[in-house]
């Protein structure tokens, strides 16, 4: 099997793809078992395992579609002229077999423009001179220089007939194109035949003997008219090329039952065995001295094809020299229609090997050597089938003319897949990026996994964008400042609170501000197109990586220390552990020496290094080779052709809007007692109902006023004055809405206590109402590029300072001052709370309640865990906390507190 191409042998396409599907699913189903028996978590595992899947399939998918995209190159080169270039077609499927056929027709095209070009070079080269004495002779007689006696006639007539014969082979030559002319065939004496076509030869006059040995008795059935043309042209070439005297042998005999032969021997100096094959081409026989035109050695051999035989030059008995045309045809060939004739004529058939012949003079023999093919030619243009296919070997094709043209090569796949939007031109190999990626990799496989966040993932990440920002073309920008500057506060938060869910937060945001700086997006499409590359690149890069790989192989040093030291770990596993399990003295040595290493931590390891250097590669990609997010973006608007169209839509919703203020202020102002007359619902359930509503109109606001801006017409004055006028005040009453909705929210967490989630609900929509008074500033500067970059600058400061704020800490404290305004309080949701809070709870609750809340197991839990590298702000001020262990009293109390908690 061809480790390159493992699926070249089999010859069915669709057996292919089952495999190619089946093979996908086995790996990405061992990946996904192996990573859940090592407790690799699923985020993790599923990219691994995509990762898996599409390695498996560019692997025994290699070859499968490439001969597709070499066709249409190759096509498209020809369209220019040049018919040199072939397919490579190691595979035995439909699409070898094409690119097979896709490479016989190129050769015989090559072939017909070879002969073409021929054809012209042959008929200017016989007709010049013929006319050019014929001008000479006629200007002669005009001009009295010679007498018009019969020698002057006679040389005159020769050269007509030699203009005559040249018309006569390229009409017939015609006719072979053509497939014209049916057999007619009847009874003929071979006998005779050869008699009279000898007869007519001698009127030549070349100086030869003729020596006719056939059989009288000699009869088969062919058309006796063609047989003659074939005669007519071997002895015709035989002549020529034999010299003054010699002699010219026609001899035929029965081959078996079925068949008989014809042969024509001269004693010329024969042909050589690397032009043998030629000189059955048209234009093939290359002998200038000769004086033939090369057209009727082809025209024999279109008439033995059409009877059903073959003819070829054969070897001279040992010890002979000289040239062996030799036909086998048959006895009674089948009579065939005119378009089986062409058929004949045009069909090639397998190459047989030349016979070996006594050498001859170049200028007799002909033509540059190729690939002979008996009974008929295959092109000589076709060279050698790269890849091993079919065809046969034979020198490279030669160079043509149109070689130079910058004709297109065949894309890739992922070119073709992405197109103008992300194109790839003139990125070297990256060996350096890759090793560095790699590099990133293997330490955070060694340092992150079974350590809380801490030190070790702030150096991943801060090595991370260095890495991305050395390798960014926008590392120059102002933005790409601002971004870095904002990258490294969000990371910060895995060093400064112990809160997991903050680092994803601070993370998943760093990675929207991060492809924000790669890509130099500037619009909200081109915000979302840029993060959407981050995990295309992992397909976009491929083809970079493919070629960066390659590159590694190049270098002296790289994979033969790779290879040394896979071998000697093998080695010293394999052996190592027989000598171990073999002796136990030696066993103890080995593990004192090499710590216990479990195989499921190997696992989760390597997913951890894999999905990390993985990530890393991929952004690398996106800095190298941006997309182009800038083309990401909606159609041009078409504004409405009239004012009233856009405005009454939006001025319902401005309605409806003033129409729940003024309910706002009803309910503020006629206070619960007139809340629960009008609705039946307290003041708590009435403020807790709707929030959610508001939240979704503030989103909607903002949707409203996009869509507005793009259909409103602003070619005048009024119609920016109304624009202005109808949007501000859509907005204002947008940011009642979101007070409205944050005082709801107040009161809520007033009446049922503070949890994080309510927090964050209240960030987002203070960080709404931001956007909305951004869009006011925009609507009166009618200007807004600036707009998708300061909403997110702005999320990200949000969450910088919330984060600052200490949110776990600041939610216990508001639960604590409620508790001591209240009496009541959460037990057992202060209990979820994470490190940061744990200050808070010791220091703001009496001591039988903290207590409860706060264990001392789980701190001194997480305090093993610590070291260096998982050092972390958060967890370091919960560790100083001095929390005494709990007495049976306080024990006692404890689960009635954490299920009830404290509700006076």
């Amino acid at each position: 099997m061809n480790a390159d191409r493992p699926l070249d042998g089999i010859r069915s396409i669709k057996v292919k793809l089952g495999l190619l599907v089946a093979a996908s699913i086995v790996a990405a189903s061992l990946v996904s078992v192996i990573g859940d028996r090592a407790g690799v978590p699923g985020w993790l595992t599923l990219p691994v395992t995509i990762a898996a899947a599409l390695g498996v399939t560019q692997w025994l998918a290699r070859g499968m579609t490439s001969p597709l995209r070499e066709m249409t190159a190759a096509a498209s080169r020809m369209a220019t002229g040049d018919y040199s270039q072939r397919v490579p077609a190691t595979s035995a499927d439909e699409v070898g077999v094409l690119a097979d056929a896709f490479n016989t027709m190129a050769a015989d095209l090559a072939d017909a423009d070879q002969q073409r070009r021929q054809l012209v070079a042959t008929v200017s080269h016989e007709l010049r001179t013929p006319l050019a004495a014929q001008q000479a002779l006629l200007e002669n007689l005009v001009d009295g220089v010679v007498r018009p006696d019969d020698a002057v006639l006679r040389t005159a007539l020769a050269q007509a007939e030699r203009l005559g014969g040249l018309v006569g082979d390229l009409l017939d030559l015609s006719a072979v194109d053509g497939g014209r002319t049916p057999l007619a065939l009847a009874a003929v004496d071979v006998h005779e035949l050869v008699e009279t076509a000898v007869a007519e030869a001698g009127v030549s006059r070349r100086g030869t003997v003729h020596v006719v040995d056939v059989p009288s008795d000699l009869h088969v059935t062919a058309d006796a008219a063609r047989l003659a043309q074939v005669l007519a042209n071997l002895l015709d070439n035989a002549d020529r090329h034999s010299p003054p005297g010699g002699r010219v042998t026609v001899s035929a005999g029965p081959d078996g039952p079925d068949r008989w032969w014809l042969q024509v021997a001269d004693e010329g100096p024969g042909i050589p065995a690397e032009h043998a094959h030629r000189i059955f081409d048209r234009f093939g026989s290359g002998d200038d001295a000769g004086g033939g035109t090369g057209i009727g050695l082809a025209i024999a051999s279109w008439v033995c094809e059409l009877h059903g035989g073959s003819i070829a030059a054969v070897a001279p008995p040992e010890g002979e020299h000289g040239a062996r045309l030799r036909a086998v045809l048959p006895r009674s060939p089948g009579s065939m229609p005119p378009y089986a004739a062409q058929n004949a004529a045009d069909a090639p058939t397998p190459p047989t090997t030349p016979t070996s012949t006594t050498a001859r003079p170049a200028s007799a023999a002909g033509p540059d050597p190729e690939e002979p093919t008996v009974p008929a030619p295959i092109p000589a243009a076709a060279g050698r089938t790269p890849g091993g296919a079919p065809g046969g070997p034979g020198p490279a094709p030669r160079p043509t003319a149109y070689s130079g043209l910058p004709v297109g090569a065949p894309k890739p796949v992922v070119d073709s897949l992405f197109g103008d939007l992300w194109p790839e031109a003139g990125l070297a190999p990256q060996v350096r990026l890759l090793l560095l990626c790699l590099g990133v990799g293997v330490l955070s496989a060694v340092l992150l996994p079974y350590r809380d966040i801490g030190v070790a993932l702030f150096g991943v990440l801060l090595l991370g964008g260095v890495v991305l920002w050395r390798t960014t073309r926008y590392r120059t920008t102002r933005w790409t400042a601002v971004s870095s500057v904002l990258c490294v506060g969000l990371a910060s938060f895995s060093v400064l609170r112990a809160a997991e869910w903050l680092t994803v937060m601070s993370v998943m945001l760093g990675v929207l501000v991060l492809t924000t700086a790669l890509t130099d997006a500037k619009g909200f499409l081109s915000l979302g197109a840029g993060l959407a590359s981050w995990p295309l690149a992992a397909l976009r890069g491929l083809p970079l990586l493919g070629r960066t790989v390659s590159a590694t192989s190049r270098i002296n040093v790289v994979w033969p220390v790779v290879r040394t030291a896979a071998i000697s770990l093998v080695a010293l596993v394999v052996f190592g552990g027989l000598f171990a399990s073999g002796d136990a003295v030696f066993g103890s040595w080995a593990q004192t020496l090499v710590p216990h290493v479990a195989w499921d931590g190997l696992t989760f390891r390597f997913f951890v290094g894999f999905v990390m250097g993985g990530a890393l590669l991929a952004a690398g990609y996106v800095a190298l080779n941006p997309p182009r997010v800038e083309r990401v973006a909606l159609p041009e608007a078409r504004p409405v052709a009239r004012v009233w169209e856009w405005v009454v839509p939006v001025g319902l919703v401005v309605a409806l809007f003033v129409a729940f203020v003024v309910a706002q202020a009803a309910a503020l102002f006629g206070g619960h007692d007139y809340v629960q007359r009008t609705t039946g619902l307290t003041y708590a359930e009435y403020v807790h109902q709707g929030f959610g509503q508001l939240t979704a109109a503030t989103v909607l606001t903002l949707a409203t006023v996009a869509l507005a801006v793009r259909k409103a017409p602003r070619s005048t004055t009024q119609e920016r004055l109304v624009l202005r006028v109808v949007l501000g005040a859509l907005c204002g009453l947008t940011l009642v809405v979101v007070g409205s909705a944050l005082h709801r929210m107040d009161l809520y967490q007033q009446a049922y206590g503070f949890t994080l989630l309510r927090v964050l609900v209240d960030g987002f929509e203070l960080w709404l109402g931001l956007l909305v008074v951004l869009v006011l500033v925009a609507g009166v500067r009618l200007s807004g590029w600036w707009l998708p970059r300061a909403a997110l600058a702005s999320a990200v400061a949000f969450v910088l300072v919330g984060g600052l704020a200490n949110p776990e800490a600041w939610v216990a404290q508001r639960n604590i001052d409620r508790y001591q305004a209240t009496g009541k309080l959460d037990a057992a949701y202060l209990r979820s709370l994470g490190s940061d809070a744990t200050p808070a709870i010791v220091a703001g609750l009496p001591r039988d309640v903290s207590a409860c809340i706060v264990l001392p197991s789980t701190i001194a839990a997480r305090a093993q865990r610590e070291d260096v590298l998982s050092w972390n702000l958060g967890r370091s001020r919960e560790a100083s906390v001095d929390v005494a262990p709990m007495t049976p009293a306080e024990a006692a109390r404890c689960p009635d507190l954490m299920s009830g908690g404290l509700n006076p």
